[in-house]
């Protein structure tokens, strides 16, 4: 399947952002998939999932969440790279971020015919949380979180954990944990898990034992192949699952 790569600017409320593109050639009126970065930005690794939705046949887009703090920010996973990250998660706000998610439906929508109604979302890390939380869209059918951690204790830029807002989730969503991952522990992800099901939620949540923090992340020491394996077979059946046949 010939794939085509681009960056493209979308419209958040009032604000231009740029985001990344891939897509297979000619493609009308397949689903979208919006792709959260992780602190680290829109990297070679957030690329790299990207162009693998679009080999899957889907339009798949990764926003730029950080542009209001740092247009282009893309750095690597030393200790210095993962504190700036850090320093401009913590500056987003949840408001905005929707709004960049909205962004890039509504330019799937626009420029590719991309139903409003199969529209899936995938993030990692800090991308793995805003996965979680946009998946609280009503356009979102879809969701796929990967080791988003903070999800019971914060929503960013606000006070009221992103857990609570577990309820105005409709769609299915998949959670996906390294159970060595120092920044999740075990009672959070039994929270999550716990709030899904008391919602009616429909959902997995999958929890790797020899995992840690960034597994599915193949540019990182951390990096499982066997937890990353299964975790993409699972994404697959999930996207394919809810918005190829609904």
């Amino acid at each position: 399947m010939d794939i085509q790569k681009l960056s493209v600017e979308i419209q958040s409320g009032e604000v231009t952002i740029p985001a990344y593109l891939a897509h297979p050639t000619g493609a009308q009126g397949l689903p979208l998939i919006v792709v959260i970065q992780e602190v680290f930005g829109v990297n070679a690794h957030i690329r790299d999932v990207t162009d693998r939705l679009a080999s899957e046949g889907y339009v798949a887009i990764a926003p730029h969440i950080y542009h209001r703090q740092a247009p282009g920010f893309e750095v690597g996973y030393g200790s210095a790279d993962l504190a700036l990250g850090r320093e401009y998660k913590n500056g987003t706000q949840a408001s905005e971020l929707l709004q960049d998610i909205k962004g890039a439906i509504i330019y799937g929508h626009h420029h590719f015919g991309c139903p409003i109604a199969k529209v899936g979302c995938i993030g990692f890390c800090f991308g793995g949380h805003v996965a979680y939380l946009a998946a609280t869209l009503p356009e979102i059918a879809a969701t796929a979180s990967f080791y988003g951690a903070g999800i019971s204790t914060f929503t960013p830029g606000e006070g009221s954990p992103t857990l609570n807002q577990t309820p105005q989730i409709q769609g299915a969503i998949y959670a996906f944990f390294g159970l060595q991952d120092p920044l999740i522990s075990s009672d959070e992800i039994g929270q999550i898990e716990a709030a899904l099901r008391q919602s009616g939620v429909e959902h997995r949540i999958y929890r790797y034992p020899q995992a840690s923090h960034g597994f599915f992340c193949d540019h990182r020491d951390s990096y499982d192949a066997a937890a990353t394996e299964d975790a993409w077979q699972q994404v697959k059946n999930l996207f394919r699952d809810t918005l190829r046949s609904r």
